[in-house]
């Protein structure tokens, strides 16, 4: 068996060939990574997230183009939000946290905001996990890590993260912030928005946590975020803590199924190739020869969701119809075959899932029958 290190080089040239030549990787995000965990079942999404390919550019030339991403306004509205709220030092970031997670600490006069400039995201992540353990050893201050990058092992290959920001209580502990344009109406959030965002931060809390391990003793990372939205329709942030247990726990189990990368990749034909630059017939074999795990829930969070739709449907699997639907129908895997057992044509009467469409089916005709007459 070759070297961990020979591994690691052959991996990563490996990828490299599946983006396509001179193409560079696109950065495996938070929001990504948290969509790869609600669908871990799906070898295509894990390959090329894996791979760095971008797949918006890839679903444009499928010629299926995905509806992702804000404009241009909105990027910059977000932008002007974010400095606000971190401007003298964080200040009101600080209050904010303070008020609405630590009212016990002493209230934050000063607090230490230390440069987490290096090159590359490796450095990056070597300097925050420096200024983290330097924040741990001196107990009793403030700190507020601005934009830190932090490294999350995805399926045996790095995915480099950045939280909008990250606290370092007097007590030690970590909170981590996120920072969203989307407004507090009355207190209260989007609850869509708002259940994106925390499963957004319960990557960031599994990558602090990686961290927080390798100290002694080990900071506590503290299961409740904070949220700052602007309040109401002001530029004016204001603040809510948000308990994301839960959705830790599922993104820890779920990153936990998912098939590593090099196994994905070692069943691949060689020369498979997701270039956009492809022909259009070639890149759509290349993308089919990787199984995908598609669910109406992938139009919200995949921008090949559209691609995967359209192959659903034309070969009629149930997934289209749902996770749910398909979790009753057993081995019944295609429209055609569910249709088969509902008429009696097909499938054994022994198993439920045959029993309840034959019984559907029959109800369904005792009605029409009725409504004739």
């Amino acid at each position: 068996m070759p070297p961990p290190r020979t591994r690691g080089t052959a991996l990563r040239q490996r990828l490299a060939e599946l983006r396509g030549p001179d193409v560079p990787a696109k950065a495996l995000d938070a929001r990504a990574l948290a969509a790869l965990a609600a669908n871990p079942g799906c070898a295509r999404r894990a390959i090329l997230d894996g791979a760095g390919v971008n797949k918006a550019a890839l679903a444009s030339a499928l010629g299926s183009p995905s509806a992702f991403g804000q404009s241009q306004f909105a990027l910059t509205r977000g932008n002007a939000f974010e400095a606000k709220v971190k401007a003298d030092g964080g200040a009101e970031l600080l209050r904010l946290v303070h008020e609405k997670l630590d009212r016990s600490a002493e209230p934050p006069a000063e607090a230490r905001v230390p440069d987490l400039t290096a090159t590359g995201p490796q450095g990056r992540t070597a300097r925050t996990a420096l200024e983290l353990r330097e924040a741990a050893a001196h107990p009793g201050a403030w700190t507020l890590l601005d934009h830190p990058m932090l490294a999350l092992d995805v399926a045996g290959s790095p995915a480099f993260l950045e939280p909008d920001a990250v606290v370092v209580h007097p007590d030690g502990s970590w909170t981590v912030v996120e920072i969203k344009s989307f407004p507090l109406l009355d207190g209260s959030a989007d609850p869509t928005k708002v259940g994106a965002a925390a499963r957004q931060a319960a990557v960031y809390v599994l990558a602090l946590e990686e961290v927080a391990a390798g100290l002694d003793p080990s900071p506590r990372v503290r299961h409740r975020i904070l949220l700052v939205c602007p309040r109401d329709f002001s530029n004016l942030p204001a603040a809510s803590a948000v308990d994301i247990r839960k959705q830790r726990a599922v993104t820890a189990r779920q990153l936990t199924r998912l098939t590593r990368i090099e196994d994905i990749a070692a069943t691949l034909p060689e020369g498979t190739c997701f270039s956009p630059e492809l022909p259009a017939d070639e890149l759509t074999a290349h993308v089919e020869s990787v199984p995908a795990t598609y669910a109406p829930e992938c139009l919200s969070a995949c921008e090949l969701a559209f691609h995967c739709r359209g192959r659903s449907r034309e070969t009629g699997a149930v997934t289209s119809l749902g996770r749910p639907v398909r979790a009753e129908l057993g081995g019944l895997t295609t429209v055609e075959d569910v249709l088969a057992a509902a008429r009696g044509e097909a499938g054994d009467p022994a198993d439920p899932a045959v029993a309840a469409l034959r019984r559907a089916a029959a109800l369904r005709a005792e009605a029409l029958e009725a409504a004739c007459r």
